[in-house]
């Protein structure tokens, strides 16, 4: 990670590119440093945060770290891998409540991580992506959920589309994330260099000055990225349909009572995921919904914890990265085979309150 001051812009670059600039621990503690540094620095306006490769703006955490710290005997990395997330959702929350304009180039593959450090608070944040965008929250493939904030921003999208999303771990372009409300404003990933060139050189007055200038670069491109004309937008009604259901089987059902081409391949994608991380996102996302953004922090950094005391997580990283056969051994390995105890106890308290490692995080703290 580098950070520079240019034009009363703090400017942070991301620069993992052979690791797709997956988040090391390095990473989320340089971030947080910089944005700490530029939150109450009167020659900074506003913050742009990209990536030194067109493939990735951020492809999610480092999973295969979390694989080699999880397996580790004797587990003497585990304090690694309990700061990673700390400091992950801690960097995730100042990133929602910070105080001056944070623009987001969401460049090629956008997942997981990529997604808690692009999101933002309504206030401030400006999301682009582009032709190259590709984003997706496909954690229950390897056993885990949609953490990083996912149950604040995935419970707030239209209708089910968070369901969706978190369920089926698909992956959306621009006109999908602008319809889903993931995203601000699209631009032609050709047009990057450009904008940020001007916004390098244009005299900008404040951060508002600076939102203005990207909305402007991107008006011109309304109609290329027209939200209505999206995946999502056509399979709406679907969705909202098949996704209003209680519980997994019940979704389950209702999609296989559908012959439709879209039905069919969510059926597919929800089939790759761990049964019991399905139950528990669908669960994660119902109570997400009424929480405030350090709730669902707090909340996901205890089912983190119980995550890694379980197999499905280093048993789904075994099979979809480490050694790739894709056959993970889920357990259980069917929907019907879930009990309500076994997802329950992924939201059982693991420290008291007082003693929560997020227990600082408060409603508009920065």
């Amino acid at each position: 990670v580098t950070g520079t001051i240019n034009n009363r812009i703090g400017f942070i670059t991301l620069d993992r590119a052979k690791a797709l600039n997956a988040l090391s621990l390095d990473m989320i503690r340089s971030l947080a440093q910089l944005l700490r540094d530029w939150q109450h620095d009167d020659d900074v306006v506003a913050v742009v945060i990209r990536a030194s490769t067109e493939r990735a703006f951020c492809a999610g955490g480092d999973i295969r770290f979390f694989y080699q710290v999880g397996t580790a005997r004797p587990a003497g990395g585990s304090a690694l891998l309990e700061d990673f997330f700390t400091e992950e959702y801690a960097l995730n929350h100042l990133i929602h409540h910070y105080s001056k304009p944070y623009i987001a180039f969401m460049d090629g593959i956008v997942m997981g991580g990529g997604m808690g450090v692009s999101q933002g608070g309504p206030q401030t944040r400006m999301r682009i992506v582009t032709d190259k965008t590709a984003m997706a929250m496909p954690e229950v493939h390897i056993g885990l959920f949609p953490d990083v904030g996912g149950s604040y921003f995935l419970s707030r999208t239209p209708g089910r589309l968070g369901d969706w999303l978190a369920l089926t771990g698909q992956t959306i372009n621009a006109a999908d994330a602008l319809y889903a409300g993931l995203a601000d404003v699209a631009l032609p990933s050709s047009s990057l260099p450009e904008l940020l060139s001007t916004l390098e050189s244009q005299p900008l007055a404040s951060g508002a000055d600076v939102m203005a200038l990207i909305r402007a670069y991107a008006t011109p491109y309304v109609a290329e990225f027209n939200p209505e004309n999206s995946m999502l937008a056509r399979n709406r009604a679907a969705i909202d349909r098949h996704f209003a259901h209680g519980s997994m089987p019940a979704i389950v059902a209702s999609l296989e009572s559908d012959d439709g081409e879209f039905s069919q391949k969510t059926l597919a994608s929800l089939n790759r995921g761990s049964p019991l991380l399905l139950c528990v996102t669908l669960e994660q996302l119902r109570r997400g919904a009424g929480m405030t953004v350090a709730e669902c922090l707090r909340m996901e950094r205890t089912m983190v914890r119980h995550s890694f005391e379980g197999k499905e997580v280093l048993e789904g990283i075994r099979a979809r990265v480490i050694e790739k056969d894709n056959a993970p051994q889920w357990s259980p390995a069917t929907l019907n085979e879930v009990d309500t105890e076994q997802v329950a106890q992924f939201f059982s308290p693991v420290w008291p309150a007082y003693a929560h490692p997020l227990r600082e995080l408060q409603a508009g703290q920065d």
